[in-house]
């Protein structure tokens, strides 16, 4: 045989055989990688068959129906109306038992609507199992990335894929995120979206511009999913009640029943929190699924019940949108005490945190109410300034040095308590897993307690599992578990192009049908088609104007709101229905007034119900603007005055003024400038602590100058002075401090130690600028009719 033939012996067959097998195979998986998107179809032009969820009437009634007949009882009862509640309610009315849902406030209104917005397995869990040999967390985040595809596919309107970026500035980091990350995809196996790959110190700041680029090596890309969390916890809802579950919110539990014989719970004792009066629902399990408030549930049933929930604060805050680029997150994975700090775009801006701090909701309760039993709901639980300023420090940390961290950039905060299972030591909670637990109390009550938002739907179909297995009857009522392939409310006959249907049809905005699109899914057109109230033409409002300009919430998501999705309160609307208090805390104070109004006529409030609704909601935005200070104008002769002075003035032709809003949202503040006589103020300071050059030299080396030394000393005098300076950080002093190019502590060969006048007043400017938060002013801002003959014309 001649040589160049024995080369190709069957060995070197073989290998090059499998070889080619191997790519070919490895090439036609990752080119069918990612997301399994919804096909497009001609379904997504033209409206799907219309439904709508019966009125919160209909469900008061249906729950008061259960403790009549015995024949009417329900299956299940389901307490909580959060991520896990309403996925238990999804998976067990699917399978064809009979279920009710209560939930003491507004689905969603506590942990399930302050989330990070992430659908993930979690790469800091992923570090924690491998380095600490923690299998707990190893199987928290198999099963996540497990979830997260199936997540992605029942409601693709409300979630997406996002890359997440790992800045790195340690060469010997590259292969440690590489690899961490490539072990990521391999964890998600067939479920993974898309590939991680190594970026270029160049290719990374040409991505993230923002990003602070002096150390810089590179960074690892990798993919996770993003969501918008009320919405999603609304579509469950919906979902549920499709399904044939019956759901109310603002019904609290407030005694649990339990039968004289067995000793077993069969139904409880609610309370109407909108109508006022008690009733009793009857059912064969009740599933406790109120996350932080597990604890509050089980003493109920057991009195003498030990604490397994250990509450820990999340705080994040809202920035504008120029601080991170539309289409990539960032993780910040060694901040200043080890925690992760995510950055990511989200519904027009960009939101940071977040904090891992234990809470006690029983002090706080008791600081806020002055009482032992106090409940404290989920809008009650605000932001501290100490976590807002963490969270901004470790941003400062991450970004390019051109950027100024302004504390008056944050447009709204907000915490939210995640409920771990608590490991039954003291201490801090950033080290719990996130792990789940589904457990049967002696009165034969499911609990399901822990988890996170991701895996919501496995938590479901555990707790359900579990009802089943100990409730009386219901192995042989209740079907397979079907949820893996269910799709939610509004994602029928949707694709990614829909928005463009909605576009050609009633002539939006891109932004405002890509906001629909992405928000309601299919059912935008349902809202769309709502019929306006009718109203006088000084009073009618267009219902696709803005609800507050220039973010994309419509004025008709009110009413669809109300109808459609059991809004209660403003709240409810400008918090999980419309994510516009998230988004921006002083955009919703100014659309307060409006929802209040629209609100109060369709449910019959009288001037007293509509000024409390109003204090309310102002006390809430005003805490997650965090710093603003608002003022909610009602008139004293009360809402009706003003509508009568209006529909007078239609009666006679005349253009009355229409005002939308009672107050506004400028800075009392204005940026770079400074109040009155506080420039003086500054310069007798700068007297005081400067000196003047000796000997001999030009005018301006024998200008006074401070050093830089004296300058704690002198901020401290201006302060004293009342002009705002008591509340700089010793954080924002080095922070502006190091933007300048400057140093307090004297160093050799250093040049720049003292300051003249000049440089003085912008570093008490940049002071000012970085860390006080803009007050809001009182200022009524109204629309006025613009004469014919003034208006370039019309009709």
């Amino acid at each position: 045989m001649p040589p160049a033939l024995r080369t190709f012996t069957r060995r070197t067959l073989t290998i090059l055989t499998l070889s080619t097998a191997t790519a070919a195979g490895a090439g036609y998986l990752y080119l069918n990688s990612g997301p399994a998107y919804p096909p497009t179809t001609h379904e997504s032009r033209r409206p799907p068959p219309p439904w709508s969820s019966p009125p919160r009437a209909a469900m008061i009634d249906a729950l008061k129906r259960s403790a009549n007949p015995e024949d009417t009882q329900f299956d299940i009862l389901v307490v909580g109306g959060g991520a896990t509640g309403a996925g238990v309610a999804v998976d067990a009315a699917s399978r064809g038992l009979r279920v009710a849902l209560v939930e003491r406030e507004d689905f969603a209104s506590g942990t399930s609507s302050k989330s990070t917005k992430l659908v993930h397995g979690g790469v800091r869990y992923l570090q924690k199992a491998v380095f600490e040999l923690d299998y707990e967390q190893y199987k928290l985040v198999r099963e996540a990335l497990r979830e997260r595809r199936v997540f992605l596919q029942t409601a693709p309107y409300l979630s997406h894929m996002l890359p997440i970026m790992l800045p790195i500035y340690k060469y010997w980091q590259v292969p440690y995120y590489w690899s961490g990350c490539k072990l990521y995809d391999l964890l998600a196996g067939k479920e993974n979206m898309e590939s991680s790959y190594l970026m270029s110190k160049g290719k990374a700041l040409e991505q993230f511009p923002m990003l602070k680029s002096d150390g810089l090596v590179g960074a690892v890309v990798y993919y996770d999913g993003q969501h918008n969390d009320s919405r999603m916890n609304i579509a469950l809802i919906l979902t549920a009640i499709k399904a044939g579950a019956t759901a109310a919110n603002y019904c609290g539990v407030t005694a649990l029943h339990k039968d004289p014989t067995t000793g077993r719970i069969n139904g409880a004792r609610v309370k109407d929190e909108i109508a006022g009066n008690e009733f009793d629902i009857k059912a064969k399990i009740i599933i406790n699924a109120t996350g932080p408030y597990t604890d509050s549930l089980l003493s109920l049933s057991t009195p003498t019940h030990k604490p397994i929930v250990r509450a820990s604060s999340g705080v994040h805050i809202a920035l504008p949108s120029y601080y991170a680029p539309k289409g990539m997150g960032l993780l910040d994975p060694a901040t200043s005490d080890g925690r992760v700090v995510f950055f990511l775009p989200w519904e027009g801006g960009v939101i940071a945190g977040t904090t891992d701090e234990p809470y006690n909701m029983t002090a706080h309760a008791k600081a806020k109410t002055n009482d032992a039993h106090a409940y404290l709901s989920g809008d009650d639980i605000l932001p501290r300034e100490s976590e807002i300023q963490w969270v901004i420090d470790e941003v400062r940390g991450y970004l390019s040095g051109d950027i100024k961290v302004r504390r008056g950039d944050v447009l709204s905060a907000w915490s939210g308590l995640r409920p771990l299972i608590s490991s039954g030591a003291a201490g801090g909670t950033e080290g719990l897993v996130r792990s789940h637990v589904v457990r049967v109390d002696e009165g034969g009550m499911v609990t399901i307690a822990g988890g996170k938002w991701t895996t919501y739907r496995a938590m479901a179909e555990e707790a359900v599992d579990k009802a089943i297995e100990v409730g009386s009857g219901l192995k042989d009522k209740a079907g397979k578990c079907r949820t893996q392939e269910l799709k939610l409310v509004g994602s029928e006959g949707w694709d990614r192009n829909m928005f463009i249907g909605l576009i050609q049809r009633y002539g939006l905005e891109p932004e405002v049908a890509q906001h629909l699109s992405s928000s309601y899914g299919s059912q935008a057109w349902s809202l769309l088609s709502l019929p306006s109230a009718p109203q006088p033409p000084p009073l009618a409002i267009d219902p696709h104007h803005p609800l507050s300009a220039p973010y994309p919430f419509m004025h008709s998501e009110i009413t669809y709101a109300l109808t459609h999705e059991y809004a209660q309160k403003p709240l409810d609307v400008l918090l999980r229905r419309t994510r516009l208090g998230f988004v921006d805390a002083r955009a919703a104070l100014a659309a307060l007034p409006e929802v209040v109004r629209v609100m109060g006529d369709a449910l019959g409030w009288d001037a007293r119900r509509r000024r409390e609704e109003a204090k309310r909601g102002e006390e809430v935005l005003r805490g997650m603007d965090a710093g603003g200070r608002v003022e909610v104008h009602v008139s004293p002769s009360g809402w009706w005055a003003g509508e009568f002075r209006r529909r007078l003035y239609s009666v006679f032709g005349c253009a009355a003024p229409v005002s939308l809003r009672s107050f506004s949202v400028a800075a009392t503040y204005p940026r770079a400038l400074f109040a009155p006589g506080e420039i003086d103020a500054l310069r007798e300071v700068f007297g005081q602590h400067a000196c003047t050059p000796a000997g001999s030299g030009s005018v301006e080396q024998q200008q006074p100058r401070m050093p830089v030394s004296r300058l704690r000393e002198a901020v401290g005098s201006v302060a004293a002075l009342g002009y705002g300076y008591d509340s700089v950080r010793e954080a924002d002093f080095r922070y502006v401090l190091r933007e300048a190019g400057l140093n307090d502590v004297p160093e050799k060969g250093k040049k720049r130690d003292e300051l003249d006048f000049e440089e003085f007043v912008e570093i008490c400017g940049d002071f000012k600028d970085v860390s006080i938060a803009p007050a809001v002013s009182k200022k009524s801002v109204q629309r006025r009719r613009i004469p014919v003959e003034k208006s370039g014309g019309g009709v």
